[in-house]
């Protein structure tokens, strides 16, 4: 493994006791172009988290589950570790994922404060709208998009500090899952960079997270009238952040 020269440390978000999962990744890169290290996923919100139990039922008809929370508090500490010590930029990785390490180790030295880019998706769950930014980013044929929408998934991220402090406040307060919060670039003005195609791709194994948040949301397939006016607010929200991104603002 070689050091990058521009520095940015890659964490990779797993449970202490995902042994199997972390033997798994550890052998996937065991040839990594760039050092990595685990971070200690969280199984609950901590200090600086807030859970705010009506706009949760609100938004999603349920609690969230406990899997969500500790999936939600873990990459909060990750910017809240960038925020206490500094660090300029970091590349967050979930343990279930497959990395192109050599994209990867050109990206950790690329300077993305310098090129406005405070947050950049190495993944996404959902196809949605996108318009083109930036083309032939670090290779040929790989381009900045900028998305609107859900597109949903944590997996992979690049995040410099002035990203992180973004989020930090605009997700100190849990009102939804943490993907769904950071895709809200209409709200909190983080602007939803992705690359495509993707370096990143996830692995085929169970969720960590648990499957029993989409049972429950089959249970509850008809929404009460505050979650549905919830959801058409939305809807106006991405139709105007569609109309100003294809603007160019």
């Amino acid at each position: 493994m070689t050091q990058s020269a521009f520095p940015c440390p890659v964490v990779v978000i797993s449970m202490t006791s995902a042994e199997k999962r972390r033997a798994a990744f550890a052998a996937r890169a065991r040839d990594a172009a760039l050092p990595w290290r685990f971070f200690d996923a969280c199984t609950r919100p901590g200090e600086g988290l807030t859970y705010d139990t009506e706009a949760v039922e609100r938004n999603k008809g349920r609690p969230l589950t406990q899997g969500e929370l500790g999936c939600y508090a873990s990459h909060f500490s990750v910017w809240q570790e960038m925020d206490r010590q500094g660090i300029a930029q970091c590349i967050v990785l979930e343990d279930d994922v497959i990395v192109d390490w050599a994209f990867l180790a050109g990206l950790a030295a690329t300077n993305l404060e310098a090129l406005n880019v405070p947050y950049l998706r190495l993944y996404s769950k959902v196809p949605t709208f996108s318009r083109v930014v930036s083309r032939n980013f670090l290779q040929h044929s790989r381009s900045i998009v900028e998305l609107v929408g859900h597109p949903y998934g944590t997996q992979a991220y690049a995040i410099t500090l002035k990203g992180a402090r973004a989020f930090l406040e605009a997700c100190a307060t849990i009102r939804r899952p943490i993907d769904d919060q950071m895709d809200r670039s209409w709200e909190h003005g983080v602007r939803n960079l992705a690359l495509f195609p993707a370096p990143v791709i996830e692995e085929f194994v169970p969720s960590g997270i648990g499957s029993e948040r989409f049972a429950t949301a089959r249970a509850r397939a008809y929404l009460a009238p505050r979650q549905r006016l919830a959801r058409w607010i939305d809807r106006q929200r991405i139709r105007f952040k569609k109309l100003s991104v294809l603007r160019g603002h």
